[in-house]
């Protein structure tokens, strides 16, 4: 059996497919399973041990995307995919699906695309209390009634494994900036994908302050995509420039290779980030969580691994607004997030760092 995933973007929604994956794979375990990809979220499911193969393909806008995509329908045909499944939803994604002329096509019962599937998935209007891995798993039971045992996080948790070469790579370059195995390395990320998930820049400052300055062999590791090397700078600096006589040690990761993330991760003792992909590539490691929630909940988004690795959800007060769909700020002032104080964060991380 062939079987076809498909989940271009981003990097945090394809983590969240590898349950799935790993049930497939149970399932299925003489089965080709090809998952579709672009490339940035590729790292997550290359080196995945239940993935036969993984096609890359790269984000593109316009006419390009349109050659791409007419040259890669073409690609996937030819391949004779016996089930195709689309993680996603969206326009391109399901008609990539569509595409493959899989006999079996799965997808969510989104409006104007259901004719491009055989088996339309209910998708619950709203927002609904659920869990995102739980949504992608009534899209394996349409595939195979059979998989009707409810996902479990400490069997089906979200994965992606750590080449030793990503390992080897981060003690260099924590060696070369000094570091010991006696230091604590606290990983801080400041970025997201929207400013409706942005907390303030100067609140993420004051928790690398603050929590850099309380242990003599305690490091704040600021990280950042490439694309956000500017807001990693700003909030490194901000934190050394309000650290006034104390010495703290704060250090920037710009630009680092997602495996090389994730060992970095393995190695700390905590993380502070928001609802983002770097939250969930923590969750595939068992260093301590701590999440800023803004427009989103942690009953749909919040780690999916184990109930004993810790996690902390920060959250504003009740708001009308919230949770939102992330188009438009209804009160215009993004309350949700700047409502939250530093000290919150702060209180939440040193409760984890206490209990470690």
């Amino acid at each position: 059996m062939k079987i076809l995933l498909v989940r271009p973007r981003l990097i945090g929604d394809v983590l969240l497919t590898t349950p799935v994956i790993r049930a497939l794979r149970r399932r299925y375990p003489h089965a080709d399973l090809v998952y579709l990809v672009e490339d940035l979220a590729a790292p997550v499911v290359t080196s995945n041990p239940h993935v036969t193969e993984t096609i890359i393909i790269r984000h593109r806008k316009g006419w390009r995307r349109l050659l791409a995509d007419l040259s890669l329908a073409r690609r996937l045909r030819a391949r004779r995919f016996d089930v195709a499944i689309d993680m996603h939803g969206g326009p391109r994604s399901a008609w990539l699906t569509f595409a493959s002329r899989a006999p079996v096509r799965v997808g969510y019962d989104v409006s104007g695309r259901t004719w491009m599937y055989t088996r339309v998935v209910p998708r619950p209007r709203g927002y609904a209390p659920r869990h995102s891995v739980r949504n992608q798993w009534d899209l394996l039971r349409a595939v195979d009634p059979s998989c009707g045992e409810a996902p479990d996080p400490d069997r089906d948790r979200i994965e992606m494994p750590v080449p030793a070469a990503a390992r080897q790579n981060v003690a260099e370059r924590l060696t070369a900036a000094g570091l010991t195995s006696a230091d604590q390395i606290v990983v801080i990320h400041p970025g997201a994908g929207n400013e409706f998930r942005r907390w303030p820049e100067s609140s993420f400052a004051e928790v690398a302050r603050v929590l850099a300055s309380e242990h003599t062999h305690r490091v704040a590791v600021v990280v950042g995509s490439a694309g956000e090397g500017s807001a990693v700078a700003r909030v490194a600096g901000a934190a050394r420039a309000t650290a006034a006589d104390r010495p703290v040690r704060i250090i920037e990761a710009v630009g680092w290779p997602l495996p090389e993330l994730a060992a970095l991760l393995e190695r700390a003792v905590l993380f502070v980030g928001g609802d983002s992909g770097p939250m969930h590539v923590a969750a595939t490691t068992a260093v301590p969580i701590v999440t800023v929630f803004g427009p989103t909940l942690p009953v749909h988004w919040s780690p999916w691994r184990p109930a004993h690795l810790p996690f902390v959800a920060v959250e504003p007060e009740a708001l009308s607004c919230r949770p939102c769909d992330q188009r438009v700020c209804a009160p215009g002032d993004f309350r949700c997030l700047r409502r939250t104080a530093a000290a919150q964060v702060i209180d939440a991380a040193r409760r984890l760092l206490e209990t470690r």
